[in-house]
């Protein structure tokens, strides 16, 4: 199946959308990934999602992607007598250990790290930010806080900290199972909650030692004023802008959204916005205008992927969420004013033979117009830099490891197929050629442009840019 955009849809998977025959609709419909939310669900319902779109890999042909998506810490208040209070504005709350029931004048916040992270003049936004709290002194095991904007606050609600750098881990011993399990299944993706600085990447990285590759949420301050370290560190970045929303003004998410995008891109890191894309559609079978827009400005703005979450997971329409996401995207990337904004906004070259050739090939093919651009890939290295160039012809990934194939579905504009590799120059234009024209990105008598590396299978050594006529297959 070759889709009819460049922008690649992740569709995530819920009790709306468990069943084999739910989860191949959404793929024809146009999920290119599938997302697995650890913050539902247990084990058992994600093994068996996962064994679903295995059997769905094997059935259509293609290479699926599936990530696993770690809950995170989630930074809570304890309890109150009675179930709630009443904050008043101007009024003092203290913030202790105590996991005594609190009431209106103090309350657990259960968690040392956080208190240790606080300095007077930390804001915490308490219920999603429905209430405003300031620091105002710090003890041993509590801090003294003033209500800004009160109101009534119950059992549990979750707590947020702006503007302070909390010293805690991302992973929590909940995500570390998570992550265990997830690995074990054979996941393609990692996405990481919490992220605020590049470390909390390595932390991971390590833990994963190469058998899944790690996508960095950017939903913390800090993460968005470490941005470039953190791209550096991360296989992707995902612009999650429900969390994200809540902890800065949430006027300024869409300049932070198009500021990653444009640093990830120029960094040659896949890029993905989510949440609440399409969010009226769990409840409707139309997206109202202001979503349509939003997911068109993504695209615009040259992202990789646009993720739908409960839309797919828990809402009254998920094949009509995605085939009105898959429609988007089509109509989008047909404007003309997209290819001008897309070509208006090229990355700096990396004096490397991959970025070298990577450019080429997309002139090359421009010039000549060229059917597609066809690469050889191990790694995955070269394709990343063929899809980084923002190219208008296609690009056709051949690649003899199913884990690059997988990973590489997330990536603007590949079409990946899972082969064996060249065994010599001869062969090597061949099976471009024959491939080309079996995918539909050819037809006989049109040149591609092939990029490649030898000694053939040596993953980084992508040195040969050839054009090759496709003839009779």
């Amino acid at each position: 199946m070759r889709r009819l955009r460049k922008t690649k849809i992740i569709a995530t998977l819920g009790p709306a959308s468990s069943d084999p025959e739910r989860i191949e609709a959404l793929y024809h419909a146009g999920a290119d990934v599938f997302r697995l939310n650890f913050s539902h669900g247990d084990h058992a319902d994600h093994a068996a999602r996962y064994h679903i779109i295995r059997e769905l890999e094997e059935k259509t042909g293609r290479p699926i992607a599936i990530l696993a998506d770690l809950q995170g810490p989630k930074i809570r208040l304890g309890s109150f007598k009675g179930g709630a209070a009443i904050l008043t504005q101007g009024a003092s709350l203290r913030l202790d250990l105590d996991e005594t029931p609190g009431d209106e004048t103090r309350v657990s916040l259960p968690h040392p790290p956080v208190l240790e992270s606080l300095e007077p003049g930390s804001v915490l936004l308490l219920d999603d930010g429905k209430l405003k709290v300031v620091v105002t002194r710090i003890g041993e095991g509590y801090a003294d806080c003033k209500v800004e904007v009160g109101g009534p606050i119950s059992d549990r609600k979750g707590v947020s900290i702006p503007n302070a750098l909390i010293r805690m881990s991302p992973l929590t011993d909940k995500d570390r199972r998570d992550l265990d399990f997830a690995l074990e299944l054979g996941v393609d993706w990692i996405a990481l909650s919490f992220v605020q600085r590049a470390e909390d990447v390595a932390e991971i990285k390590r833990l994963i030692a190469g058998r899944a590759a790690v996508m960095a949420k950017i939903e913390k301050p800090a993460a968005v004023e470490n941005i470039d370290e953190i791209i550096e560190f991360s296989d992707a970045i995902m612009v999650a802008r429900g969390d994200l929303g809540v902890e800065v003004p949430v006027q300024e998410v869409p300049s932070i959204q198009k500021h990653i995008i444009a640093r990830a891109r120029e960094a040659g890191k896949p890029v993905v916005v989510a949440t609440q894309m399409l969010e009226s559609m769990i409840n409707s079978p139309v997206p109202t205008r202001a979503e349509v827009t939003d997911v068109a400005n993504a695209i615009y703005d040259g992202t990789d992927t646009v993720m739908l979450s409960a839309e797919s997971a828990a809402g009254s329409y998920p094949l009509e969420a995605v085939a009105m996401m898959n429609s988007i995207a089509e109509v989008t990337e047909k404007d003309p004013l997209y290819r001008t904004i897309i070509d208006a906004k090229h990355g700096h070259l990396e004096a490397t033979t991959a970025d070298a050739l990577s450019a080429a090939a997309v002139q090359v093919a421009k010039t000549i117009s060229a059917a597609a651009i066809v690469t050889y890939t191990t790694s995955g290295s070269t394709a990343l830099r063929a899809a980084r160039e923002r190219g208008k012809v296609s690009i056709l990934v051949l690649t003899p490891n199913l884990k690059t194939a997988r990973m590489l579905a997330l990536v603007w504009g590949l079409h990946c197929v899972y082969t064996a590799d060249a065994k010599n120059f001869a062969d090597m234009v061949d099976k471009a050629c024959k491939l080309a024209f079996a995918e539909g990105f050819a037809k006989r008598s049109e040149r591609v442009v092939i990029m490649a590396g030898v000694p053939f299978g040596t993953p980084g050594s992508t040195n040969i840019l050839r054009i090759a006529w496709v003839g009779e297959q």
